[in-house]
């Protein structure tokens, strides 16, 4: 129903109308005008509010294996910033928080804001429950987004365990990153931190998460400062359940812990503005953005006052007033062609051998066949084929998981003509050049293939961690000198 202002009538939820208000007070004709107006007066703030703000569409963009991610699109400014918020912060629920919605509104004020809820939360498409969905699929998930809404390049804001995220993003598409703001790195044992929530012992802190997941307790890691806010402790609690259930939540936060990606923040250049709060409690940290700040080139470090994880809780002026300023100020970006890329290497078992036992011609014809095949398979996999290498081939691809299947893929075909290949994988920074892929990464993968069982595929240790929840298994093959390479690394075979 349409009222004269042109306005549709509100919806009640346990209140009456104004006209009902009147036609059924029990008081005196004064006190039921004296109610009447006041109803009418909610009734012009509540209108207001709507036409001062609308509630963005919630849309699906998806992804290259299917997978549907929720998304929503808010501002109209000339530059586009992505937000990659904690593991669990639905899109459909996160207005209906005013703390919130500030943050996001004062985002939106200087950027096209792009949101998303992360495969397995939200109303983006679920993962099984035993599943934990690796940091290098979360990152596409990031492509996919930006290009459904036709952006090319944006600045991306990770907070808490988005910063994990954000950060593989950046050393692995950087030319589709200008700039790259962290709030609230959340803590790592690798980094020196305990566990946290008071807990020196690992299980026990997660037994203890897991039983404040989904319930109002929860504001005590989130955010602390609000615990005496009922409506505000309902909601979160809410929300959290929506995001995430509990074993999710508690899977994302365990691998947080115990992440070390030093090796990926070496190989960002993009510049980076680093935020955090200065309390020691919760899963609040000062290590982990100290890490952070040591180990990417150029990357500013800010400390502000506050006790609270999540980044619209307590003073937020502060931190949006440095946000808005690094990004849209007058700061060159780099454009370079180095990248944090995972290189394959694979080889031919007994490949001299069988030469001669087919004789040069047959030889030939076989080898040029397996090299067409696994150029295909490359491709599909959505790495780049840079060359053969003798016997074997040299390829890059933005994330390790789709490196090993697609090792696993060519392995296969080579079986069924008869070849036994063998393969190394190894993720750093490398330079591409027109035709060709250099950097010691390189040198590292060519070592981990020579070292390979005939049949199998082997990883460097840089490579597990960034694909946890995958579904990809490793064997423990030992520790090794590679030639040329300082210090010994412990070498991994894939099982899938």
């Amino acid at each position: 129903m349409v009222g004269a202002t042109g306005r549709e009538a509100p919806k009640w939820a346990g209140l009456d109308s104004p006209l009902q208000v009147a036609a059924t007070a029990s008081e005196t004709n004064v006190d039921a005008l004296e109610k009447f107006r006041r109803a009418c007066a909610l009734v012009d703030v509540q209108a207001d509010c709507r036409a001062m703000f609308v509630v963005p569409d919630t849309r699906f963009a998806v992804s290259r294996d299917g997978a549907h991610i929720a998304y929503q699109v808010i501002g109209e400014g000339t530059q586009d910033l992505v937000y990659v918020p904690n593991w669990a912060s639905p899109i459909d629920l996160i207005w209906e928080q005013p703390l919130f919605r500030r943050f996001l509104e004062r985002l939106s004020s200087f950027s096209r804001l792009i949101l998303f809820d992360k495969r397995g939360s939200g109303s983006s498409d679920h993962v099984p429950s035993d599943t934990l969905t690796s940091l290098e699929t979360w990152a596409e998930d990031i492509v996919t987004v930006m290009d459904a809404v036709g952006s090319t390049r944006a600045g991306v804001l990770g907070a808490i365990t988005g910063v994990p995220i954000v950060t593989l993003f950046a050393a692995t598409h950087p030319q589709r990153i200008s700039a790259m703001v962290l709030l609230n790195p959340a803590r790592s044992v690798a980094y020196g931190d305990s566990p946290g929530l008071g807990y020196q012992d690992l299980e026990d802190t997660m037994t203890a998460f897991k039983d404040m997941w989904g319930t109002p307790d929860v504001v005590r890691i989130l955010a602390p400062s609000m615990a005496g806010d009922a409506t505000f402790c309902s909601w979160l609690a809410r929300f959290s359940r929506v995001g995430n259930p509990p074993n999710m939540a508690t899977d994302v936060i365990r691998a947080q812990l115990l992440s070390d990606l030093r090796h990926v923040y070496a190989a960002i250049q993009t510049p980076t503005l680093i935020i955090y709060r200065s309390a020691e409690g919760g899963f609040l940290s000062s290590s982990h953005p100290r890490v952070l700040a040591e180990h990417i080139t150029g990357a500013r470090l800010m400390e502000v006052p506050g006790e609270d994880l999540l980044p619209y809780v307590g003073d937020t002026t502060t931190m949006l007033d440095e946000i808005e300023a690094f990004l849209t100020g007058d700061r060159p970006s780099l454009v370079s062609d180095r990248v944090l890329a995972t290189v394959l290497f694979t080889d031919l078992v007994a490949s001299t051998e069988q030469a001669l036992e087919l004789g040069d011609r047959r030889w030939r014809s076989l080898l040029a066949a397996h090299y067409e095949d696994s150029r295909d398979r490359i491709v599909r996999f959505g790495g780049r084929f840079i060359n053969t290498t003798g016997d074997g081939i040299l390829a890059t691809f933005d994330g390790p998981s789709r490196a090993i299947h697609c090792a696993r893929a060519i392995r296969e075909a080579a079986v069924g003509v008869g070849l036994q290949t063998r393969a190394g994988l190894h993720t750093g920074e490398v330079e591409f050049t027109s035709d060709d892929v250099g950097g010691v990464a390189v040198h590292m993968a060519a070592r981990v293939c020579a070292l390979a069982a005939g049949g199998e595929v082997w990883v460097s240790s840089s490579v597990p961690p960034l694909i946890v929840g995958s579904g990809i298994g490793f064997a423990d093959r030992g520790d090794y000198e590679l030639k040329g390479v300082p210090g010994r690394w412990t070498l991994f075979a894939a099982e899938m």
